[in-house]
């Protein structure tokens, strides 16, 4: 037999290549979902929604029931509610602090919310002008306690990174409230005619928000102060810390430029808005605020929350210009919602830093301290527009806030850069 051939022989290896070949980049990681808010931040949304439709049915018509049905001049409705938002801002300051001493927020803002539930049966039964004050203070003491505690505790039950998003959400649930409760309170006008009977129906969804809050919102645990004392005193504000300071004061100074939605409604008129198409204007602006403080609050947890406040302060300073040049209905529409669209990138995020440069024990007693320095602000702002506008008019009223308004902001900015360039 002839021999076997051999097997072939194995080719030979490729030479090593000389030429770089690219890296290859690693597939790229898929977008990441922002994660979920907490049930109870919407449960605390559904909370304001609920009391917010409660207060504006009563509110819409308090006016008319005053005046013509219980012989109350315009001077005492102004004496009313002037007095009666100072008592819910002093409030505010006493019942966060004492959220703080305690422990204890959710305790503090059922009460709050329960005692502006107690107060809407009193409309309904008023017979003097006397028991309309006593029930009005009774919702605006309710309304300054619940305040601050509800705000620290939507901070204690958040993340850094969702507390644009949680505050945001509650000020769109809080605005579409607003907007619901006129609207249900002239459908029941138009069905019965009757004030008192609409006041009576205002009495369900304020209880309905109570129950709501008492059972839908678990309390986390909450830091008590450290060293054990009382956080309203002149040591216990210290510790607030610089930052929160420097936000409560460029907040309270950029505020002078806002005054009371009420001078947005005498423009509208002013220029010839029929007075039975006056809410529609007021409707506007709250639509503008609902659609857009939940988008701007989460937005202000990717991109900061500086850039999209100031942008909302522009917004007000563009506002005050259309509306100081307004000459008919289009352009205080348009005037009215960049109102809404400032009032939606600002008051949310406000409250998240409050939130976020406040100590973690003392976040009750930084919100009431920020709400009554903000109120002062818009207090001033208000009484301010009213002596021009009696002086001057509304076009100076408007020209003259903007002007304060792009002073504030500009101040603000260089105030930012000096403390970075240190």
């Amino acid at each position: 037999m002839p021999a076997p051939l051999p097997p072939d022989p194995a080719p030979p290896s490729p030479a090593p290549s000389t030429v770089p070949t690219a890296a290859v980049p690693p597939p790229a990681a898929p977008p990441v979902a922002p994660p979920m808010l907490p049930r109870a931040v919407w449960m605390l949304g559904l909370v304001s929604l609920f009391m917010d439709v409660s207060s504006e049915m009563i509110l819409a018509l308090l006016p008319v029931f005053l005046v013509s049905g219980l012989g109350a001049s315009a001077l005492v409705l102004g004496l009313i509610e002037g007095m009666a938002d100072a008592t819910s801002q002093v409030v505010k300051v006493f019942s966060g602090t004492l959220s703080d001493w305690l422990g204890k927020r959710k305790a503090l803002a059922v009460f709050g919310y329960g005692l502006s539930a107690l107060s809407k049966p009193l409309f309904p039964l008023a017979g003097s002008v006397g028991m309309v004050v006593g029930a009005r203070f009774m919702d605006r003491v309710g309304k300054g306690i619940r305040g601050a505690p509800r705000d620290a505790l939507m901070a204690d039950m958040v993340a850094p990174g969702q507390r644009g998003a949680a505050f945001g959400l509650r000020q769109s649930l809080d605005t579409v409230g607003a907007i619901l409760g006129p609207l249900v309170a002239a459908g029941l006008m138009a069905l019965t005619g009757d004030i008192r009977l609409v006041f009576a129906a205002a009495v369900l969804p304020a209880l309905l928000s109570v129950g709501l809050l008492a059972v839908g919102v678990r309390e986390p645990a909450v830091e008590r102060p450290a060293d054990g004392g009382f956080p309203l005193t002149r040591a216990g504000l210290a510790r607030l810390g610089r930052p929160f300071w420097l936000a409560v004061g460029a907040a309270g100074f950029l505020l002078l430029g806002r005054f009371g939605e009420a001078f947005l409604l005498l423009r509208a008129e002013d220029v010839g808005v029929a007075a039975a198409s006056v809410p529609l204007v007021y409707a506007c602006m709250n639509v503008a605020f609902a659609l857009s403080a939940y988008p701007a609050g989460r937005l202000s947890d990717r991109l900061g929350r500086e850039t999209l406040l100031m942008a909302g302060f522009v917004l007000l300073a563009v506002a005050h210009a259309v509306l100081a040049l307004a000459s008919g209905t289009l352009s205080v529409v348009a005037g009215t919602v960049l109102w809404g669209l400032h009032l939606g990138l600002t008051q949310g995020i406000l409250a998240a830093l409050v939130a976020d440069a406040a100590p973690a024990d003392r976040r009750g007693t930084a919100f009431g301290v920020f709400n009554l320095v903000t109120g002062l602000s818009l207090l001033l702002a208000s009484l301010g527009a009213g002596v021009l506008w009696t002086a001057a008019g509304p076009a100076t009223t408007f020209a003259t806030a903007g002007g304060v308004t792009c002073g504030a902001i500009l101040l603000t900015l260089l105030t930012r850069r000096a403390r970075t360039l240190r």
